[in-house]
């Protein structure tokens, strides 16, 4: 529906291919059924059995489109139906509320903050939020003065008061045994980003901690599911987070390495090179302690670092690696629970794909992806003006990245095979997703090589190319070891020496495999002198490469046996005529003579 409204199948169950690049946002209008009005330019192609339309530039009213949904088949798009409360995400449509979720970006916000003060408290402020959360997911832990009088169910309502009197809504954390007093309350969520929830704790500090919407401190009463309850409890400790960046690595182990889908592709890369499911959470903690990693590709001793070094490879781990393969995880979990062809039955998955798209955005990009955030598509935006691919041709040296103007076509059209059943076509949007999802880790990798190598860069930029590295090598090694190993031993922890052009050539010499291209990377982009840093252009992909060489070499064995075929037929004709005049008979004079006698 939602790339260029057009369903994946027709009335009569013929498959249809859509290919659609979108150049702005567009803006979903919501009533009855769902319409979608188009500000801005669409360039799609569609094949629709054997016909092709193609269509340049659409421009549609919501009478029109009004007056199409009137025809239109109710089940099918009463069951695509949209809300309008749900916010945009980074220029995303929704289809379910993941304001909570979107959420996880103010941890990593509050962990930035608190390595950034540099001393001891304040770094065991950011390992615990780390390790606990302060943001999403948040619940109570009360404790009830009688044991529940029957079971009850996970998501049963919940209602309290605060320290004003005010009600308080939430549901039951999980399904509860009969007989249980200690009980987990997950506070209710809102469709507003800015006030999704009014209780936030966790192991936030100072400014951070907000207390307003929280169950009321002592003894107090609740109602649980219709039955009222007193019970007791302390606010500013016994609320907690069920969602912390810790737990995306952590619990991998049970949500990919034993999902239902697996073996999940790019889990398996990072899994199989360090050797165990939590990687992340191990390096993150590793770089809190100031100890080393025991993995069986990639160590790292961070006892070489002080809190500068150790600095940038946490908020750099917290975000690429926990955060990133948490994102990919959800996508996938949204295809393990795709049903194929069925049009009603898609809205688990759907909320599942909206929840990648949230911890790949985070809530801090605000509708448009505009403001400054603490997550990935940040990341895409700041690389992009490194290595000059903003713009959605990728040219530019500021505004969006083409990556996410690239990304975000993929989530809509991902979202949009979903909720129509095309789990096939889905899968392949995720692996295309993955595999853009590599590239500011390729870009921080080269721009910290240079730097180390070319820029005098110290313990902070060794630190930080480290940690670009690390997020990336366990894709590069399964494309080739030895690629792998040059990226490493040049970017390591404790690296003797760095060679930035050996790094460059390492990546470009696998950029095949990863489904990647020299123009997705670009080049190192000096924008004090408007070029690029010597030796750091754009590379030429090979593929490219051999096919002009191909094309030249036919196009002169073309054109060489062409002229040569012309000049042999050109010599037949000189001999033929210097024959002629040597027995008196000009080829020209003869004709003439015919000529005059005919008249």
């Amino acid at each position: 529906l939602r790339s260029c409204l057009l369903r994946e199948k027709t009335r009569a169950g013929q498959a249809t291919h859509q290919k659609c690049i979108r150049r702005h946002s567009f803006h979903a209008i919501e009533d009855t059924h769902q319409v979608v009005h188009h500000h801005h330019r669409i360039i799609c192609s569609h094949k629709i059995a054997n016909d092709i339309i193609k269509i340049s530039t659409m421009k549609l009213s919501i009478s029109l489109l009004a007056a199409s949904l009137a025809t239109a088949d109710a089940g099918v798009w009463g069951n695509l139906r949209r809300r309008l409360s749900y916010e945009k995400v980074a220029t995303y449509s929704p289809g379910s509320q993941v304001t909570d979720h979107c959420a996880i970006d103010r941890d990593q916000r509050a962990v930035e903050v608190e390595l950034a003060r540099k001393t001891n408290e304040s770094w065991q402020n950011a390992q615990q939020i780390y390790l606990q959360g302060g943001n999403s997911k948040s619940y109570a832990l009360i404790t009830l003065s009688e044991p529940l009088r029957s079971n009850v169910a996970k998501g049963t309502s919940v209602t309290g008061k605060n320290a004003d009197g005010n009600e308080v809504a939430g549901k039951m954390y999980d399904t509860t045994s009969s007989g249980t007093v200690n009980v987990k309350v997950q506070y209710a969520t809102t469709d507003v980003q800015d006030s999704y929830v009014q209780c936030q704790v966790g192991a936030l500090v100072g400014e951070d901690i907000n207390l307003s919407g929280c169950f009321a401190d002592g003894e107090n009463t609740i109602n649980i599911g219709g039955e009222v309850y007193t019970y007791t409890y302390t606010a500013a400790t016994e609320n907690k987070n069920g969602r912390t960046i810790a737990g995306f690595s952590t619990q991998l182990e049970d949500k990919l390495k034993n999902g239902p889908g697996a073996p999940y592709a790019d889990f398996e890369y990072f899994r199989k090179y360090y050797g165990t499911s939590d990687y992340a959470d191990q390096w993150v903690n590793a770089a809190f302690e100031g100890g080393r990693t025991s993995f069986t590709n990639g160590n790292a001793d961070f006892s070489q670092y002080g809190m500068e070094g150790r600095e940038q490879i946490i908020k750099k781990g917290t975000a690429y690696m926990n955060v990133w393969m948490y994102t990919i995880r959800e996508f996938e979990d949204a295809l393990d629970d795709c049903k194929r062809g069925c049009i009603n039955c898609n809205d688990d998955p759907v909320h599942a794909w909206d929840e990648g798209v949230c911890f790949y955005t985070g809530s801090l990009e605000g509708q448009d992806g505009a403001p400054s955030g603490y997550l990935l598509h940040q990341l895409a935006d700041k690389r992009s003006l490194d290595f000059k691919t903003g713009g959605p041709d990728g040219t530019d040296v500021d505004g969006q990245s083409k990556l996410n103007y690239d990304l975000m076509d993929e989530f809509a059209l991902g979202n949009y095979q979903l909720q129509s059943g095309n789990c096939p076509s889905a899968r392949k949007t995720k692996e295309r997703i993955a595999q853009l999802m590599y590239i500011p880790m390729i870009q921080g990798s080269i721009r910290y090589a240079y730097k180390v190598d070319k820029l005098q860069g110290g313990e902070k930029e060794k630190a930080e190319g480290a940690a670009f590295a690390a997020a990336v090598l366990p894709r590069v090694h399964a494309a080739n070891s030895d690629a792998a190993s040059k990226i490493y031993n040049n970017l390591r922890v404790g690296a003797s020496s760095t060679n930035h052009q050996e790094v460059k050539a390492a990546f470009e010499s696998v950029y095949s495999q990863l489904g990647l291209t020299c123009a997705d990377i670009g080049g190192l982009w000096n924008e004090a002198e408007k070029s690029y840093y010597p030796g750091m252009g754009p590379c030429t992909d090979a593929s490219t490469t051999k096919v002009v060489t191909e094309t030249n070499s036919t196009l002169a064995i073309a054109l060489g046996t062409t002229f040569g075929v012309l000049f042999a037929l050109a010599l037949i004709a000189v001999l033929y005529m210097r024959s002629r005049e040597k027995k008196g008979a000009p080829v020209f004079k003869t004709e003439m003579v015919q000529n005059s006698a005919s008249t």
